[in-house]
């Protein structure tokens, strides 16, 4: 808890740096110790507060989201335009963009302007990181106010791997995911690397997703060929952004995406026609088995679409019924995201997962895993849901990938899934 206490400190005090002109060395002086020691307050009581399985409360978190935009927007003021309309407007865009919910993020820009418009009113010579920590911290409230149900949850905090079969305990050790993550994984493992595995699918065999709603033997075997033995595919692929997303997307994709060599998804049918690279490592480790990572990357310079390990578990539910899911880990920094989803036949042959059910597994969840000692802390990220068909359409083998928030649609990824022999 002192860790956190002295790091919410230093936001603080760094908050007090920003909103105070250099001008000023006293008054500076002032305003980093009492920021500091604001945030710290903050940190200590919202803390002594938490209870086990809640997240900090919400008037912390937006204590701090005001405090971090603070260096952010003196930033933006010294390099694009101090004025407090324009500042507060890009503010309220950050911000509509991190909160996800389409409505959120047509909110953002409007808020945040008309929040930098009344403190402009006040004092035309506001400082930008004012505005942009007011324009912060408006958007919170009003969110919070307007949007009740929560956009994520916390699950568990500090439990075993074991006690959550539904998430991929992978990270990424550094602070760059990229193509060769599962190179990295084979000796964290102490396992036999293997790249680009010929004939190898993203799970093992497809019975073992079998399960109340799933029969593999109805399944058309050219699909299940492909989830059996995917390396003997090529997959083209046609993006379809929504209009809303596709500003909050961009500037994921260049602050968060490309930094991280992960989940940098094709913006445009131009970009997925210049060529995707797709190939399976795999590591063979004692006691962990066979582990298949799909790795995907853009042809002319193999920079990361995405990493993704693929694993299957079996798991009795409530009911006494017993049933297969695939869960798909994404690692990161200390930390991973991932897909569960639970399968289902197409009564045309095809196979669906999907993320849309009433089952307690599937989901999208969030967790840090702790390099010492491996226990898991996990957000469940609700609102967010995928929907996977891969059927046969004209004699054609093909694929749709649907992605909502609050169930409304902001992307769907088609695929062409070519043999390559053919090809």
């Amino acid at each position: 808890m002192i860790s956190q206490v002295g790091f919410a400190g230093a936001i603080g005090g760094v908050a007090g740096w920003a909103v105070t002109p250099r001008r000023r060395r006293a008054a500076r002086v002032g305003a980093v110790a009492s920021g500091a020691a604001v945030l710290a307050a903050s940190e200590a009581l919202a803390r002594g507060r938490q209870r086990p399985g809640e997240i900090p409360p919400l008037w912390h978190r937006i204590a701090v989201s005001g405090a971090l935009a603070a260096p952010v927007g003196r930033l933006f003021g010294r390099l694009v335009d101090p004025r407090p309309v324009v500042v507060g407007a890009a503010a309220g865009a950050l911000a509509g963009a991190a909160g996800l919910r389409p409505q959120k993020v047509a909110l953002g820009p409007l808020l945040g302007a008309a929040t930098g418009r009344v403190l402009g009113g006040v004092d035309p010579r506001v400082p930008p990181a004012v505005s942009a920590a007011v324009a912060i911290v408006v958007h919170r409230l009003v969110s919070a106010a307007v949007f009740r149900d929560a956009q994520v949850r916390l699950l568990a905090e500090r439990v075993p791997s074991e006690q959550l079969p539904f998430v991929v305990p992978r990270a990424a050790p550094g602070r760059y995911v990229g193509v060769d993550y599962v190179r990295g994984l084979a000796d964290e493992l102490g396992g036999t690397y293997t790249r680009d595995a010929a004939d190898v699918g993203i799970v093992g065999s497809l019975d073992e997703l079998a399960g109340p709603d799933l029969d593999p033997a109805a399944v058309d075997p050219r699909v299940r060929e492909f989830y059996e033995h995917t390396t003997r595919f090529r997959l083209d692929i046609v993006p379809e952004w929504r209009l809303w997303v596709r500003p909050g997307y961009l500037l994921y994709r260049t602050l968060v995406a490309r930094p991280l060599g992960q989940a940098d998804v094709p913006m445009n049918l131009r970009e997925a026609q210049r060529g995707v690279r797709s190939r399976i490592d795999t590591v063979d480790a004692p006691g962990v088995g066979r582990v298949r990572g799909w790795i995907r990357s853009y042809a002319a310079d193999d920079r990361p679409i995405y990493v993704g390990i693929y694993t299957t578990y079996r798991h009795r539910d409530p009911g006494g019924a017993e049933r297969g899911y695939v869960s798909v880990g994404f690692p990161l920094p200390q930390a991973g995201f991932t897909a569960t989803l639970a399968p289902y036949g197409r009564d045309d042959g095809g196979l669906r997962l999907t993320s849309r059910t009433d089952l307690a597994h599937p989901g999208h969840y969030l967790t840090h895993i702790d390099p010492a000692t491996g226990e898991l802390t996990t957000l469940e990220v609700d609102g967010f849901a995928e929907e996977l068909d891969v059927m046969v359409v004209d004699d054609e083998l093909v694929a749709v990938h649907r992605f909502r928030l609050f169930g409304i649609a902001f992307l769907a990824l088609y695929y062409r899934i070519t043999p390559k022999a053919a090809g």
